[in-house]
């Protein structure tokens, strides 16, 4: 089955518009989880959302307010939400390009690939593409991404590209209120000479399927131990739980935008190229680790 999208919509350079569409490019690891258990019944605690005086209340009776001041809130529903325009919901308009080392690495949050929605879409997306690795630049942008507008990446990835959101600068912690009291003095020679040459000694391409989550490990072996020695509980009894069509003429308005220069922001951009009925296709989510079956005591 293929993985949905998490967005589309198109990438906007000057006069040239591609219609994309994102996937995650990262997954749970379906790590351990725990469920909290009232040990003297073995039951598993719940937690119920309840109005004080009133006791459980109906999910259908629940709303989102902005506390404007302590204990009162204005109250929106989520069709107001939805109503908020932003051109950044369904355009990523390339604003700006830098070298990639310019932004350091503590303002990236999370990687999404990014894919051509058609093959009417795939040549303008493969030129940017190639455009993005000869200059080594990235390009910047804003896109409103579930409930809020981030500030976003884009660069070259093999065939394709990723897109990574980044923090704001107001999210980011001043380092120098943390690394202050570091001394600057330089550090010994024969002290730098022993580090580089430790480091050189363990340096090798990086491989990711190298490492993994120990940990977990860990905590496996101790489950299957208990598992063994029968120290298990049963909760047995507790309740089940529109596009329009023109196709781009992508040299015309490479050169126009390049003509145009700033005095084109703010005008029409082209349309999107139509959609075709080929999907790309991502690859199939790894089946969930079985949970061992648990005894009764």
């Amino acid at each position: 089955m293929a993985a949905r999208a998490y967005w589309s919509g198109q990438i906007r350079l000057a006069l040239v518009s591609i219609p994309v569409e994102l996937f995650s490019a990262t997954k749970s690891s379906g790590g351990i989880a725990f469920n909290q258990i009232h040990e003297p019944s073995g039951k598993r605690i719940k937690y119920e959302k309840t109005v004080p005086g009133l006791g459980s209340v109906d999910p259908a009776d629940i709303a989102k307010g902005f506390e404007y001041e302590k204990g009162h809130y204005v109250l929106l529903d989520e069709k107001e939400i939805e109503s908020v325009k932003l051109e950044s919901k369904k355009t990523l308009e390339l604003t700006q390009f830098v070298e990639a080392h310019e932004i350091d690495a503590i303002y990236f949050e999370k990687p999404y690939f990014v894919v051509p929605q058609d093959d009417l879409a795939e040549e303008a997306f493969r030129v940017v593409r190639d455009a993005l690795k000869k200059t080594k630049k990235v390009g910047l942008g804003q896109l409103a991404l579930r409930g809020r507008e981030y500030i976003v990446a884009l660069k070259p990835c093999g065939r394709g590209m990723v897109l990574e959101t980044l923090r704001y600068a107001e999210e980011v912690n001043k380092a120098n209120a943390f690394f202050r009291g570091i001394g600057d003095e330089p550090s010994p020679p024969e002290l730098m000479d022993l580090a580089t040459t430790l480091i050189e000694k363990k340096s090798k391409p990086f491989d990711p399927e190298a490492f993994h989550d120990r940990y977990e490990d860990a905590l496996r072996a101790l489950i299957d131990r208990k598992l063994a020695g029968k120290r298990t509980i049963s909760t047995a009894d507790d309740e089940p739980e529109v596009r329009p069509s023109n196709v781009v003429d992508l040299m015309a308005a490479l050169k126009a935008s390049i003509e145009k220069g700033p005095a084109a922001k703010g005008k029409a951009a082209a349309k999107p190229a139509a959609k075709a009925k080929s999907a790309a296709k991502a690859p199939a989510r790894r089946a969930p680790r079985k949970e061992p079956e648990r005894k009764r005591a």
